[in-house]
């Protein structure tokens, strides 16, 4: 676990570092619907722009305030020379206020590439499935065009089962902490997820096959605990899971793009490979944005609840969070008809350390109590 929080506190060394040790290219993005495989086939390092956890005052010029704190947060990264090993930068489709970030960033930080494909929102229609293999091969020509590299099927298949590989050693690791008392805690699994957006891939699979071997001898004793599901808006501060844990509650599950969303589903085994990846992304869990009506989201929750064996959801909600705040109502309701309670706490990038744990012990107490 030291070298995934090693890799997350440094990650702009390492970026630096595999650059200067590969004469490779480094390629940032926004969202985690970027299809990192065609990134990777290319012999470039993809790199997830985050956002830090302290204020910033620098996007006032470029981003109107009422943007989530996510868009402002990572457009203020690039600003302050933060991301300046970027070579590129690759957006999908998604929300108005991380694609403003993106202009932003291509205008004013001005990488020497930068590529934006469109994402179908409504990704269980056919016009996706026929429409998205296309967008791929628009960003492989793209990416093709500009490094002079060219980016073969078996470099698309050679990463996609790297890919993969991840994708199940890191739902391996999660199905642990299915257990009484799980061998990682919630801080412990966000970090290895983490990590994973900001290593070379082959990396971050050595690293987790060794967790996994070492995992049956972990002895974490966990005394009754709250078991818990964080839901929400973009989330990777594993403080406040570590919070979570020191007041009784054991984060065991997530539905969160740092987190299973990110792993969750396979690219399956197509003969053209553009065609395996794009539908492991129409399949993935969708966040509310691609999923509108809800309907994908809530039954996935609720396999998850009932894997797991959660008590309660805990919903973070990062301010001007559009898709999610609509989100909430329907989850709230949802879970209330079956005797799940929820707790949602709405953030900035700092964490209210004081508040969140008035209202989460309050709410575990409840909880011990079988108050709803």
């Amino acid at each position: 676990m030291s070298k995934f929080t090693e890799v997350i506190n440094g990650r702009h060394e390492y970026a630096r570092q595999w650059k200067e040790r590969t004469g490779g290219k480094v390629i940032g993005y926004l969202c985690t619907y970027v299809p990192e495989e065609v990134i990777y086939a290319a012999g470039m390092l993809p790199v997830r722009i985050m956002p830090s956890h302290q204020p910033q005052d620098v996007t006032e010029p470029h981003i109107f305030s009422m943007f989530c704190p996510y868009s402002r947060g990572c457009l203020a990264e690039g600003l302050a020379g933060n991301y300046d090993y970027l070579d590129g930068i690759v957006h999908a489709h998604g929300c108005y206020h991380i694609r403003q970030t993106f202009d932003s960033w291509t205008r004013h930080i001005k990488p020497s590439f930068s590529h934006y494909y469109f994402m179908p929102t409504r990704v269980t229609e056919d016009s996706a499935s026929s429409h998205l293999p296309r967008e791929l091969a628009g960003m492989r020509s793209s990416l093709e065009k500009w490094s002079g590299k060219k980016i073969t099927d078996a470099d698309l298949k050679r990463a996609i089962e790297v890919y993969n590989t991840n994708r199940k050693l890191l739902l391996q690791i999660y199905e642990t902490r299915q257990a009484e008392s799980p061998p990682l805690s919630g801080a412990e699994s966000m970090e290895a997820v983490l990590a994973g957006m900001l290593m070379d891939k082959i990396e971050h699979n050595s690293l987790l096959e060794e967790l996994a071997k070492s995992l049956p001898e972990r002895n974490r004793v966990v005394n009754d605990p709250v078991r818990l599901m964080l839901v929400g808006s973009e989330m990777d501060d594993a403080d406040f899971l570590r919070l979570v844990d020191s007041l009784g509650g054991e984060t065991v599950i997530d539905d969160n793009c740092v987190g299973t969303r990110y792993f969750w589903t396979l690219a399956p085994n197509h003969s053209d490979p553009l065609e395996s990846i794009s539908r492991r992304y129409l399949d993935r869990p969708p966040c509310p944005l691609y999923d509108m009506k809800g309907h994908l989201r809530l039954d996935h929750i609720k396999e998850l609840v009932k894997k797991w064996r959660v008590q309660s959801l805990i919903i973070t909600l990062m301010k001007f969070c559009d898709p999610h705040e609509y989100d909430v109502p329907e989850l709230e309701k949802a879970f209330k008809e079956i005797g799940i309670p929820t707790l949602v706490l709405e953030s900035d990038l700092v964490l209210p350390e004081g508040q969140f744990r008035t209202r989460v012990e309050a709410h575990l107490e409840m909880l011990k109590m079988g108050v709803d």
